[in-house]
């Protein structure tokens, strides 16, 4: 199967760098959906779209989400999107490598879940993500790059 697209929820995505670089060598397009409250002058290559939303916490989920085909690598952090891409893209991503599968997808959901329930009973609010590795960057890189590799040669 050739992929055709990146989509990438790009509002706190620590490798789009690396996206672009390794489309590029692809010839693949990528699309970052991101909210205007992370806006950037950053300026890409060609191949590269940004596209905007407005309208609330989901609302970048949602235009992915209506953008997702089969031909579609989605690289996201979030648990959620990821379960409602997974019958649509045909590959999932995480950016520290991980790549999302049906067999998976309901324990992460009901990890994240459990979580979720946690810190409301214990009324405590988690700092945040662990730091991202180098480690972590260099599995997503070789992951994609292998995911690319299949459909594609690089220049």
């Amino acid at each position: 199967m050739q992929i055709t697209r990146i989509l990438v929820d790009g509002d706190a995505c620590p490798v789009i760098d690396t996206i672009v670089q390794l489309s590029e060598r692809a010839g693949v397009s990528v699309f970052i959906f991101r909210s205007y409250d992370h806006f950037s002058y950053q300026v890409y290559p060609p191949h590269v779209q940004v596209k905007y939303m407005d309208g609330g916490r989901d609302a970048v989920d949602f235009a992915l989400l209506r953008e997702v085909s089969s031909t579609d690598i989605v690289v996201t952090q979030d648990y959620g999107l990821a379960s409602l891409a997974l019958n649509k893209a045909a590959y999932l991503l995480h950016h520290t490598g991980y790549q999302y599968t049906a067999e998976h997808m309901d324990e992460l959901l009901a990890q994240r879940y459990h979580h979720q329930q946690l810190r409301q009973q214990t009324k405590r609010h988690h700092k945040g993500p662990k730091p991202f590795t180098q480690a972590q960057h260099q599995a997503f890189k070789q992951n994609l790059m292998h995911i690319l590799r299949q459909s594609h040669s690089f220049k």
